[in-house]
C-alpha cells in the first residue's frame, strides 16, 4: 500500500487499551470515538474500521455519530488550532479576509485545513457568540476580538517563533 498507518505497534497498543476498557458494549460509540480521538489526535478511519469488527457494529454507526458531533475530527490536527467565526457581525468585519491571510501565510490549500508540517489548522465556524467584538479569531483556546490583520498575522508569528524554542 505504502500509505502511512496509524496502527502501528504502538496504535495497536492503544487500540487495544480502548477496546479493553471498553469491551464489546455497543451502546459505547461516543466514549469509544472521544478515547479514538484523544489517543490519536483524530479518529482514523482504519482504527474505526478495527473497533466496528471488534464489536460486531457496522462502521456505518460509529462514522453516523461522528459525523453527527462536531467534536470529531477525521484527519489530523495542528498543534496550533485557529479558529475564526464566520457569523454576520464577523462576516461583515472582514472575517474571510483574515481567513484567506492566514490560509496564504501558512500555505496551507484550497480545500485542506492543515499546514503541510502540521503545526497548524485553520477552521471556520458558523458564531462564535462574541459578536460585539468582531471580528473573532480563537487561537488555542484563547479568544482574540477585533482582530485586524496586521494583528493576527504578529500572533502568528509569535506562534512560528515558539515552535522553534519548543521543538
Amino acid at each position: 500500500m505504502g500509505r502511512h498507518t496509524v496502527l502501528d505497534a504502538e496504535g495497536r497498543k492503544r487500540l487495544q487499551g480502548i477496546l479493553q476498557r471498553w469491551g464489546t458494549e455497543q451502546g459505547n460509540v461516543i466514549p469509544i470515538l472521544q478515547e479514538l480521538q484523544e489517543a490519536f489526535g483524530y479518529v482514523p478511519q482504519e482504527a474505526v474500521r478495527e473497533v466496528a469488527q471488534a464489536l460486531q457494529v457496522p462502521e456505518s454507526r460509529f462514522f453516523g455519530v461522528a459525523t453527527f458531533y462536531a467534536q470529531f475530527y477525521f484527519s489530523p490536527r495542528g498543534r496550533h488550532i485557529i479558529t475564526a467565526c464566520s457569523g454576520t457581525a464577523c462576516h461583515v468585519k472582514g472575517s474571510e479576509r483574515l481567513v484567506a491571510a492566514l490560509m496564504r501565510e501558512l500555505h496551507i490549500p484550497e480545500g485542506q485545513d492543515t499546514s503541510s508540517d502540521g503545526e497548524f489548522t485553520v477552521q471556520k465556524v458558523n458564531c462564535v457568540g462574541a459578536c460585539s467584538i468582531a471580528p473573532v479569531v480563537i487561537i488555542d483556546k484563547e479568544v482574540k476580538g477585533k482582530v485586524s490583520l496586521q494583528g493576527l498575522l504578529r500572533e502568528l508569528k509569535k506562534l512560528k517563533g515558539a515552535k522553534g524554542k519548543d521543538g
